[in-house]
């Protein structure tokens, strides 16, 4: 199991540089909004997933007037063994990330290795906005878990951009599109059939968790939506042909499927109120976080930014309690109200590190 021992942040976001050693255990970060909790998960979220937890631009996240950031962390491996991580992300665009001063041949060799799971108020995008989101979120738990599913995602993007430069042309090549499409539905297969796993996976554990949190008053479900469900992509393509050269672009494949988060059989996104969501979405993190523990045989890192916000007392005793009893690794926890997190750490363990945030500094109390 992967532990984070030491961080080093040098010009990410607000953070000009530090150097911060981590309890093994949990880690409590304090301090006012817009001081740098949120900033110093998303370093730790960055050196496992390579890009931000939030939706936002590399160029986004370097420091105000520089021109790089880096970020390297030490961990103790699960043989026991130290290695060393380092990312480096330069305005130019070039992005590269090394172990133990070895680069990566891709990039995309290092998602899986540092497995993690953050569970952020940014969340609920995924339930009042559109399906992008919720495809975001799929795809970055199947591709820590899944290379394949991974190369097979980059390959289908790669030939949907050049099928949606060819319906722009005047004359299609409706040989070479042909062509394309089969490629792209050998490779949306198992694709479809991986998110379709994922989603029968998750089912029951989301409605274990939820029950838990919120006392067993609601029920909730997740539903895949794919039109694969009805025909293969071949077949879709062809018979969207004509629609897709009006509109100049590919309007049928797994970049357009769906994931409907339901309560009681209706739309979370209508129905539920702003605290019943937050349940969901926690639920849905830690349903995450238990396949992916299962799948790699330890437990990831868990990020839980302003998690108790809008969740009352007694859901907050209960997600806690669920915390301590079911194994979990290394966490890091960010609270605006530190009297309230360590009244609630402080029962669970005695291994823990409270850090104070002040304009992207962070100091051990």
């Amino acid at each position: 199991m992967p532990v984070l021992e030491k961080i080093v942040i040098a010009d990410f976001r607000n953070i000009r540089l530090q150097e911060i050693d981590f309890s093994p255990n949990i880690n409590c970060i304090s301090g006012n909004n817009g001081e740098g909790k949120t900033n110093l998960l998303d370093a730790i979220h960055y050196l496992s997933m390579t890009k931000s937890a939030f939706a936002s631009s590399d160029r986004f996240n370097f420091r105000h007037g520089t021109e790089e950031f880096s970020i390297s962390g030490t961990y103790r491996m699960s043989n026991g063994l130290s290695s060393r991580f380092a990312l480096k992300m330069s305005s130019r665009g070039e992005k590269k990330v090394k172990r133990d001063e070895k680069p990566y041949q891709k990039v995309s060799e290092h998602v899986g290795v540092l497995p993690v799971v953050m569970v952020s108020p940014s969340d609920v995008s995924m339930v009042s906005e559109s399906g992008d989101e919720r495809r975001r979120f799929v795809n970055a738990v199947l591709s820590q878990m899944d290379r394949e599913y991974m190369s097979a995602m980059q390959q289908y993007n790669r030939l949907l951009m050049q099928r949606n430069r060819m319906l722009k042309e005047m004359d299609v090549d409706r040989t070479l599109l042909e062509v394309i499409d089969m490629r792209m539905a050998s490779l949306a297969e198992p694709v479809y059939k991986a998110r379709k796993k994922l989603v029968e996976d998750l089912k029951p554990i989301v409605s274990e968790y939820y029950k838990a949190l919120s006392g067993d008053s609601e029920q909730v479900d997740i539903e895949y939506e794919s039109e694969l469900s009805k025909a293969s992509l071949d077949q879709l393509l062809a018979a969207s042909y004509d629609r897709d050269r009006i509109m100049k672009h590919t309007t049928s494949g797994i970049h357009r499927d769906d994931f409907s988060f339901r309560m009681n059989g209706h739309p979370i996104r209508r129905y539920g109120s702003q605290g019943q969501q937050k349940s969901f979405l926690v639920s849905l993190k830690f349903a995450q976080y238990e396949i992916m523990k299962k799948n790699y045989g330890f437990a990831p890192i868990l990020l839980l930014d302003d998690v108790f916000d809008k969740l009352d007392m007694g859901r907050i005793s209960n997600l806690l309690q669920m915390v301590a009893s079911n194994d979990f690794g290394q966490i890091f926890i960010t609270d605006s109200n530190k009297v309230r997190m360590s009244g609630i750490v402080d029962g669970l363990t005695q291994d823990r590190a409270y850090f104070e945030t002040v304009g992207g500094t962070f100091t051990k109390i």
